[in-house]
């Protein structure tokens, strides 16, 4: 069965509008999110916004730390340090695995 577009959480679809629409934000909140590169969500063709499932949930965790008090410079970092943590755990589990691969009888 073919994969549609809305079956992937990283498919561009949703506009600035519907996400505001969806989260109870204003759309400037938006697009100041893009401005600071806290969330920067694709582009269409004609240059506006479309957001995916995956940007959304980003939205929603910068939401939640502006409201916690974190300017966009500071939500942006946190979001920085997550992506690397992230990173280093997906590292850790190649270089655990490729050691255990080792480790097993041949």
């Amino acid at each position: 069965m073919a994969r549609l577009p809305f079956d992937d959480e990283h498919a561009p679809l949703y506009s600035v509008g519907q996400v505001a629409a969806m989260l109870d934000v204003e759309q400037a909140f938006l697009r100041r999110l893009d401005d600071f590169d806290v969330v920067r969500p694709a582009r269409s063709s004609g240059g506006q916004r479309r957001y995916s499932r995956h940007e959304i949930g980003d939205v929603q965790n910068a939401i939640a730390l502006v409201g916690e008090g974190m300017t966009l410079v500071a939500v942006r970092r946190i979001f920085e340090l997550q992506q690397q943590v992230d990173e280093l755990r997906a590292e850790l589990a190649r270089e655990r695995a490729r050691r255990s691969g080792e480790d097993a009888p041949g």
